[in-house]
C-alpha cells in the first residue's frame, strides 16, 4: 500500500499526549464499572472533563462533561458561532478548531464558474470568518477545499478521540474510530473557550456486522438499511457503535459514510474500532505517525473481548446485520427512514405512484465522495459507455475534496464520469443542502432525482417540493441515471440488451493521493481582530437575549400548531437563505415559514390575534413580541430533526418565542433551544396535543421550575373555557441557570 511520508499530522503534539495517557484513562474506567467495556465507554470516559466520578455514570439518566480534543465548523454554522465565541470574550480557541468554506458555495454551472460566483459573491462572509480565524487561533479551509466532513477525515480524526462539529454530519469521522457529534455553535464556543461540553450520557446501540458486501451491496447500503429498522427518531440520545468480524471487511470511507448517515436516526454519534482499514487510511493520507500511536493502544480502541462474547450483557439493544445477503437500498421520498430494497422498487413505485422517470442523478455530499466512491461510480459508466450507451438522466457530481478532485482526475476517473456527460461541480456541499440552481422549464413539476446524499427532505435538493428524491449508493446512482427509471436493478434489468458488470473499484489510489493545493490557511499570531460593517445585510454582532424575569408565561399567543414532520429544514430554511446564517435579523424572516400550519394546512400562513388576516410566521411573530406579548409554537414529534442549525433555535428566541411545546424533540435542536434560553417542554400525555385549538392564549406555569419537576399548562379557548394539562422537560440545575440567564453564553459571561 503507499505510505505518504509527505507531510506530517495536525495538532501531533495533542494527539502525543493524547494517547500517551489513553490506555492508563481506560483501564481507571474499567476498574471503576467493575466490568468489560464498550468502545464507546471508553472514549467517553476518557474524555470526562474533571476525571472519573464517583460512581459509574448512569446511561440516560445522567449528564456529564466533557473535554472534547477539537471542534470543526463549516462556514454556515461557524459565523453564528464564531459571533458567540466574539462575544465570549476568549483572546484564542482553548482546543484545535478549524473552520471550512464548503456551504455557501451554489451548484449551477460546474466547478470554476460556480467557485468564482461564490467568492465573489460571500466575500464579506469569508473575508470575516478568515480574519477571525487568524484572530483568534482557527484553521482555516478556503472556499473550494472540500466539504468539511471529508477534509476532517482525510486530515483530523484520530482513533479513539472526541469531537464536536456545528454540522449534523460530525459523526463521519467515526470511519476513523471517533466519537463525533453535531452540535449547535453554543456547545462549540463553550468548547473553544475551554468549558466543559454538557451531555446527557447516551443508551449504546450495539450493531452486529458478519460476512462481507457482495456484488453491488456497498456500505451506503448497511445504513440505509438501518435507518429502515431504527427509523429517524430510533436513534435518538444514543450512540451506535459497530462490532463483529463483518467492520473488518468495510474501508475506512465506508465506515465514515455508515457513520455519517447514523445523525438520519437521530443517533448521537456512531463509531467503528479500529483496525487494519483504518490504520491504512491514515498512512495513506500522511498519518502514519498517527496509525503507530493508535496500534500501541489497540486493544483500547475495541471493545473488550467479553463485549463481543456476549454483547446484549453490555449494549441497550442490538441489532445483526448480515452483509453476505445485503443487498442495494432505496430510500424515500421525503424521508431517509422510507426503506426499500431494489428488488421490491419496481413494485414500491407501481403502488405509491411515485413520478417513474428519473431525471436527475447526483453523486457526492459529505456522505459518499471519496476516491472509493468515485472509483465504483466510474467503473459502471466505464462499462456502459463500452456498450454504446448514453445517461438518459443528467449526472451531477460534488468531489469530497480538493485532495479527492486532483486524484479522481489524475487517475482518469472524473474523466470518464465527464465523458459520460457528468458536470463537476465544487468541492462543496451544493444541491445535498439545497445549494443548488437547477435548470429546468417548470421549478414545480413533479419529478423524481436520485442521490447518493444523507437527507431528502421535500424541497430540500432544489425547492421544489414536488421533486421526488431516492437515496442510493454512488454505483447505484450511475446505473439508474443509464437505466432511467426509478427502481431499475442493474443485477437483473438490461439496457438495450446490455447488462451491466458488478462496480469494482480501488479504496484508496494506487499511486498515493495527488500533490495539491490543499486549500488550508494556519492562522497568524498578532492578527486583528475582525470587523463588522454596521450596515451589513450579511452580518451583524450579536446583542445579548434578555434574562428570564422569574414569572410565569401567562396568555401566550399561539403563534402556530405545526403539523407532522418539522426540521430544522421546516425551521430556518437552507438554501437561498445561507446567505443570511450570519444575520440573525434577516435569517429570521423565514422562521418556520416550511412548517405546516395544522389548522389549514398550509405553509407560512397563520392568523394573527392582533390583526385580521393570514400572515406569515415570522411576521405574527413579531407583532407578538413588539406588543410585549411573546408566543407559543406547539409541534408533534422529533421537532427539530435534520441538521444543527442553532438558527432553528435562535430565530424563535429572536422573534420573541417564549416556549415550544411538544410531543418529542430531536437531540441536537432540544439542545439548541435550551443554550438560547428558550423553554422546551413535551406533552406529558403527547395526545393532549389534540386539545391545542385555534386561537388559543395558553399559560405556562414555570416559575417553579426544577429539574424533573412537571410543568402546568392551561389552554384558554376562545370560547372562554380552558384545558389544564401538564408538560414534562428535561432540565438540569445547569440548564435551568441557562434559562433564568437568558441564554448560555449569558450565564457564561457572568
Amino acid at each position: 500500500m503507499y505510505y505518504n511520508y509527505s507531510k506530517m499530522a495536525f495538532d501531533i503534539n495533542m494527539l502525543s499526549d493524547f494517547y500517551a495517557s489513553y490506555s492508563g484513562k481506560v483501564s481507571a474506567a474499567r476498574q471503576l464499572l467493575g466490568r468489560p467495556l464498550t468502545l464507546a465507554e471508553k472514549i467517553l470516559y476518557a474524555h470526562l472533563y474533571s476525571g472519573l466520578p464517583e460512581n459509574p455514570l448512569k446511561r440516560l439518566e445522567d449528564y456529564a462533561n466533557f473535554r472534547p480534543d477539537r471542534v470543526a465548523m463549516q462556514d454556515a454554522t461557524a459565523q453564528m458561532a464564531v459571533l458567540q465565541f466574539i462575544n465570549a470574550g476568549k483572546d484564542s480557541v482553548a482546543v484545535p478548531s478549524t473552520v471550512h468554506c464548503d456551504h455557501l458555495i451554489c451548484a449551477q454551472d460546474g466547478a470554476e464558474p460556480d467557485l468564482k460566483s461564490a467568492i465573489s459573491t460571500n466575500a464579506e462572509v469569508y473575508d470575516f470568518l478568515q480574519s477571525a480565524a487568524a484572530r483568534y487561533g482557527i484553521g482555516f479551509w478556503k472556499p473550494g477545499a472540500g466539504i468539511i466532513h471529508q477534509v476532517v477525515l482525510e486530515n483530523y480524526a484520530f482513533p479513539g478521540g472526541m469531537m464536536v462539529g456545528t454540522d449534523s454530519h460530525t459523526p463521519n469521522a467515526g470511519g476513523l474510530g471517533m466519537l463525533a457529534i453535531g452540535v449547535g455553535g453554543a456547545d462549540a464556543v463553550d468548547v473553544m473557550a475551554g468549558m466543559e461540553w454538557e451531555l446527557k450520557v447516551p443508551k449504546i446501540i450495539g450493531v452486529h456486522l458478519t460476512g462481507s458486501l457482495k456484488g453491488w451491496a456497498s456500505a451506503k447500503d448497511v445504513i440505509l438499511k438501518l435507518a429502515g429498522l431504527l427509523t429517524v427518531k430510533g436513534g435518538t440520545n444514543a450512540i451506535i457503535e459497530y462490532f463483529g468480524e463483518g467492520t473488518k471487511s468495510l474501508s475506512c470511507t465506508g465506515k465514515a459514510t455508515i457513520c455519517n448517515m447514523g445523525a438520519e436516526v437521530g443517533a448521537t454519534t456512531s463509531t467503528f474500532p479500529f483496525d487494519a482499514k483504518m490504520a491504512e487510511y491514515l498512512c495513506a493520507t500522511g498519518r502514519a505517525d498517527v496509525a503507530k500511536m493508535a496500534q500501541a493502544c489497540s486493544p483500547d480502541l475495541c471493545q473488550d473481548p467479553e463485549v463481543l462474547a456476549d454483547p446484549s450483557a453490555y449494549y441497550d439493544q442490538v441489532i445483526d446485520i448480515d452483509l453476505n445477503s445485503l443487498e442495494p437500498h432505496v430510500n424515500g421520498p421525503f424521508t431517509p427512514d422510507a426503506a426499500c430494497e431494489l428488488s421490491k422498487m419496481k413494485q414500491r413505485v407501481s403502488e405509491m405512484g411515485y413520478p417513474e422517470v428519473v431525471e436527475v442523478s447526483l453523486i457526492g455530499s459529505c456522505t459518499n465522495s471519496s476516491y472509493q466512491d468515485l472509483c465504483r461510480a466510474a467503473s459502471i459508466a466505464e462499462s456502459a459507455l463500452s456498450a454504446g450507451l448514453k445517461p438518459k438522466a443528467s449526472l451531477i457530481i460534488n468531489p469530497g475534496s480538493e485532495q479527492i478532485r486532483a486524484t479522481a482526475e489524475r487517475d482518469g476517473i472524473l474523466p470518464m464520469l465527464k465523458k459520460a456527460g457528468a458536470v463537476v461541480m465544487t468541492n462543496a456541499c451544493g444541491p445535498c443542502i439545497g445549494q443548488w440552481k437547477r435548470k429546468t422549464d417548470d421549478p414545480l413539476h413533479r419529478n423524481s432525482i436520485v442521490t447518493s446524499f444523507n437527507r431528502n427532505f421535500a424541497k430540500r435538493a432544489d425547492g421544489n417540493p414536488n421533486t421526488h428524491a431516492f437515496i442510493v449508493s454512488p454505483e447505484i446512482a450511475v446505473a439508474t441515471a443509464f437505466g432511467g427509471v426509478l427502481g431499475f436493478d442493474p443485477r437483473v434489468d438490461t439496457v438495450d440488451g446490455f447488462s451491466f458488470s458488478e462496480p469494482k473499484g480501488d479504496e484508496l489510489p494506487k499511486n498515493g493521493f495527488a500533490a495539491c493545493d490543499n486549500g488550508y490557511m494556519a492562522p497568524v499570531e498578532g492578527a486583528p481582530a475582525p470587523v463588522i460593517n454596521p450596515t451589513s445585510q450579511r452580518l451583524q454582532s450579536l446583542k445579548p437575549f434578555q434574562s428570564w424575569d422569574g414569572k410565569d408565561f401567562e396568555a401566550l399567543p399561539l403563534l402556530i400548531k405545526t403539523k407532522g414532520k418539522c426540521t430544522t429544514d421546516h425551521i430556518s430554511m437552507a438554501g437561498p437563505w445561507l446567505k443570511f446564517r450570519g444575520h440573525l435579523e434577516n435569517i429570521s424572516e423565514n422562521m418556520l415559514m416550511g412548517a405546516v400550519n395544522a389548522f389549514n394546512g398550509k405553509t407560512n400562513a397563520v392568523e394573527n390575534m392582533l390583526q385580521e388576516g393570514e400572515m406569515a410566521v415570522s411576521a405574527s411573530a413579531k407583532v407578538y413580541r413588539d406588543a410585549g406579548l411573546g408566543s407559543i409554537v406547539v409541534a408533534e414529534d422529533n421537532y427539530g430533526e435534520g441538521s444543527s442549525r442553532e438558527h432553528a433555535a435562535m430565530e424563535p428566541r429572536f422573534l420573541g418565542v417564549k416556549v415550544i411545546l411538544a410531543k418529542s424533540f430531536a437531540r441536537i435542536h432540544e439542545t439548541n433551544l435550551k443554550k438560547q434560553g428558550m423553554l422546551a417542554l413535551t406533552f406529558a400525555d403527547p395526545s393532549d396535543y389534540d386539545k391545542v385549538l385555534p386561537g388559543d392564549r395558553i399559560d405556562v406555569k414555570c416559575s417553579s421550575i426544577a429539574p424533573s419537576s412537571k410543568i402546568e399548562v392551561v389552554l384558554h379557548h376562545e370560547d372562554g373555557s380552558q384545558e389544564p394539562i401538564l408538560a414534562s422537560h428535561t432540565y438540569n440545575n445547569q440548564q435551568i441557570a441557562w434559562f433564568k440567564a437568558g441564554s448560555a453564553l449569558n450565564s457564561l459571561s457572568k
